[in-house]
């Protein structure tokens, strides 16, 4: 009888480990994936309404622009470089740890300059049918640093952006937004059905 509980004992050891191994790896890929591919993010506020909305969950892309290392501050090469359209997610820099998203209007080199309800480029009025606006505002002329681009939220009359904290350092970048998929109406209680799986533009 003890020879058998012995013969038990080794058997579920190796059973143990196996467990084991799975989880590390399982844990290790999701650590993985996190931090050089897709990351999960939430819509806190109406900045960027109404292309995304509060309660939308989205995948944000962290390859595209270079993700960057953990740990130290060096990053992977980029596929390529932000583009004006581009919604991206960030570190606030302000405090350099809270998730913003805003949409990325211009680049390093360019000239912004807001006219009511009419967003300009280098002189050019920009065709945003996504820009919501109640009263409308002015800003600029302003350029765009070397190593910055410059964001704002769809939502312009109710965004906090680079018209009130400057433009965005290309450091604090983490990924561009893909879609969504999930979305909760808090005020509703109820699944945005409509909203799943639609990609972000």
């Amino acid at each position: 009888m003890l020879g058998l509980a012995k013969k038990d004992l080794n058997k579920k050891k190796p059973i143990v480990r196996e467990y084991t191994e799975i989880i590390l790896m399982a844990v290790f890929l999701a650590f993985f994936v996190r931090t050089f591919f897709v990351q999960a993010f939430k819509i806190p506020s109406e900045s960027m309404e109404d292309t995304l909305l509060v309660g939308d969950f989205l995948f944000a892309n962290k390859f595209l622009y270079g993700a960057k290392l953990p740990f130290v501050d060096t990053r992977l090469p980029a596929v390529r470089q932000p583009r004006s359209g581009d919604i991206i997610i960030f570190k606030y820099p302000g405090d350099m740890k809270t998730d913003y998203i805003k949409r990325c209007v211009a680049v390093a080199g360019q000239t912004v300059e807001l006219k009511g309800r009419t967003l300009y480029v280098d002189g050019v009025a920009q065709d945003e049918d996504y820009a919501k606006y109640y009263h409308g505002s002015t800003f600029g002329p302003y350029v765009v640093p070397d190593g910055y681009i410059f964001m704002m939220g769809d939502n312009r009359d109710n965004s906090a952006d680079s018209r009130v904290w400057g433009p965005l350092n290309k450091k604090l970048i983490l990924g561009k937004a893909m879609f969504i998929y999930f979305s909760w109406n808090n005020h509703d209680h109820r699944i945005r059905f409509d909203r799943i799986g639609d990609v972000i533009r």
